[in-house]
């Protein structure tokens, strides 16, 4: 054994020689493409996170999506006072036009149209009946005297008289006879039934004997 040991130490350990392992050099395009798309896909996922996400179709966010959750109110606690201000306006009534009073128009008529005067009736005439009714009328004698030239030219101041032709009847010349019923039963026969009824026919129509007068001088009728 103590040759061995001998032996052991004279043997000289010879040395390894130094491996140097070489890196490849990385071409400047890589390096500019790798810094690109890692500064891309930076940009996506701040800008847009689900821009990739989304893309597929059966991608679904969990949850649920209606509202099962409870209504939210919102209370605003105040008082509150609305102002309301009207224009001011007044309003002026249009005044009422004055009305024409038919008695003007009645003394008008008669200023320019009258009738010759009529004789002193006969007391107990159909005439003179006509003279009292007149004046119980308010009319004055012009309106007698355009009375009395209006029924001598219709019926002469007969009670029976009748045209043959229209078929009027008495002293006013009723179309037909039996409106004058009205003023009585006897009308047929009666002159002074026939005057009252005349006389109302006229106040109605024309207003005053010398209105219908000048009626019956224009057309030949009243």
């Amino acid at each position: 054994m103590g040759r061995h040991q001998q032996a052991l130490d004279t043997v000289t350990a010879t040395a390894r020689p130094t491996v140097r392992r070489t890196r490849p050099r990385v071409k400047p395009a890589h390096f500019l493409f790798g810094f690109t798309a890692a500064c891309a896909f930076v940009l996506v996922t701040v800008v847009d996170p689900y821009s990739g996400a989304t893309a597929s179709p059966y991608f679904q966010i969990s949850g649920s999506a209606t509202d099962q959750g409870p209504a939210q109110a919102v209370l605003v606690a105040g008082s509150y006072t609305n102002t309301i201000t009207r224009d001011g306006y007044a309003v002026t009534e249009k005044p009422e036009p004055v009305p024409v009073v038919a008695a003007v128009v009645v003394e008008q008529t008669t200023a320019r149209f009258t009738a010759p005067a009529a004789a002193v009736p006969d007391p107990g005439s159909a005439q003179a009946y006509a003279y009292g009714a007149v004046a119980a009328r308010g009319w004055g004698e012009e309106q007698y005297n355009c009375l009395v030239s209006l029924w001598q030219k219709e019926s002469g101041w007969r009670v029976n008289a009748q045209n043959s032709s229209s078929g009027a009847y008495g002293i006013p010349q009723s179309l037909p006879g039996s409106k004058m019923a009205t003023a009585g039963a006897d009308w047929a026969t009666n002159a002074g039934t026939q005057i009252e009824w005349g006389l109302g026919y006229i106040s109605g129509r024309y207003g005053t004997p010398c209105g219908a007068w000048e009626k019956s001088q224009a057309s030949g009728w009243y």
